[in-house]
């Protein structure tokens, strides 16, 4: 894929730290430059948005948020003016009609001969009050667009259930790290000490379910109950402490940790298991040869956690959970296989790079209309 020649710019609502390394490395494909534009979270979001680009350049607007749940919107004061700034000849946005000044930039980018490239999750079909309202608005808007991004091929699916144009619809998985740089772990085929190591990184917080996950190790038949590694820090900490010394203090707390530390529990670990929202530590796990259980979040994950590396908790009982992870941990040559493939997947398809060469691939063929 050839570089970019003109210039980018990105809106977003935020900015997340995670989402950082992979416009920098965008931006390293822009001849001309790409510029970010967001806002900051609401209160209470939980978002790590203290980092900013060191390659692209970045304009920080203002961001006012509007009412809450179905009825949140999101007005973004300073949009008109970055793009006045940067002029950008392509403009990737968030496919989201709750930015209210997205129909603003759109007219903006089109009046000037630009090019409108939008970027969301997908578009699953709404139910209850308004839906057939909701549904016609959502056609409207997202037909405005001259090309979509999406996460998954069921994304990709949902827009074309719009009336989207399946051509200028370009899947691109969610990644958050490059490629691994590290060989596949070796790992023997039997469990170091007889005890399976079951890991979770991430925030403590209560959409993560990490308590699930300390009743389901309780609920085990004792010869399959593992070594259960809880990574990270957060709100919950305190009550998911209290918590395992009351069900199961084969549970160990380790707080935040990164690089040399957080890099040997991947690789002393048997299992990666998320049970709620968010995610960002799959694809690192993956990374390590880890087989991975994830629970149903945003869709994703999908292409993501396989059957062949991986299960997807469709029930979010913590008995559910007990029974998946016996399954998993009975059998060890299993897993070991299932880690493998985990490794191949973010080596070979969902990586930075990979992203980076479907945002282009998307941005060539808008430019060549």
């Amino acid at each position: 894929m050839g570089r970019i020649r003109n210039r980018v710019g990105i809106q977003q609502r935020v900015l997340p730290a995670y989402r950082i390394p992979f416009f920098d490395a965008l931006a390293e494909e822009c001849e001309r430059g790409l510029s970010v534009f967001f806002g900051s979270p609401r209160k209470g979001e939980g978002i790590d948005a203290g980092a900013f680009p060191r390659i692209a350049s970045f304009f920080h607007g203002r961001n006012i948020h509007l009412f809450h749940n179905l009825f949140y919107s999101c007005w973004q004061i300073g949009l008109l003016k970055w793009l006045q700034d940067w002029q950008p000849r392509v403009l990737i946005m968030e496919a989201n009609p709750r930015n209210l000044a997205s129909s603003a930039a759109i007219r903006w980018m089109k009046s000037r001969g630009g090019k409108v490239i939008g970027w969301g999750l997908g578009s699953p079909k709404p139910v209850g009050r308004f839906s057939d309202l909701r549904m016609n608005l959502r056609r409207r808007f997202v037909n405005r667009f001259d090309g979509l991004l999406t996460y998954s091929m069921q994304g990709a699916q949902e827009y074309t259930t719009l009336g989207f144009p399946q051509d200028r619809i370009f899947a691109a998985p969610n990644a958050v790290a490059p490629r691994p740089r590290h060989p596949l772990p070796m790992r023997s085929s039997s469990y170091r000490d007889g005890c399976p190591v079951v890991l979770f990184v991430g925030r403590l917080q209560s959409r993560k379910r990490v308590d699930a996950l300390i009743r389901a190790c309780a609920g085990m038949p004792s010869m399959w109950q593992p070594e259960l590694r809880i990574v990270g820090d957060g709100p919950m900490l305190g009550e998911l402490k209290a918590l395992a010394g009351e069900v199961y203090p084969g549970a160990n707390f380790f707080g935040a940790q990164h690089g040399a530390e957080l890099e040997r529990h991947f690789r002393e670990a048997d299992l990666f298991v998320l049970p709620g929202t968010g995610g960002l530590a799959v694809q690192e796990a993956m990374s390590y040869g880890l087989p991975v259980m994830v629970g149903v979040a945003d869709g994703t994950q999908v292409d993501l956690v396989r059957e062949d590396n991986g299960w997807m908790l469709q029930d979010n009982t913590v008995e559910n959970l007990t029974a998946q992870l016996q399954d998993a941990l009975s059998d060890v040559p299993r897993l070991r296989k299932m880690g493998e493939e985990s490794y191949r997947i973010v080596s070979e398809e969902i990586n930075l790079e990979a992203m980076v060469d479907a945002f282009a691939r998307a941005i060539h063929a808008v430019e060549a209309d």
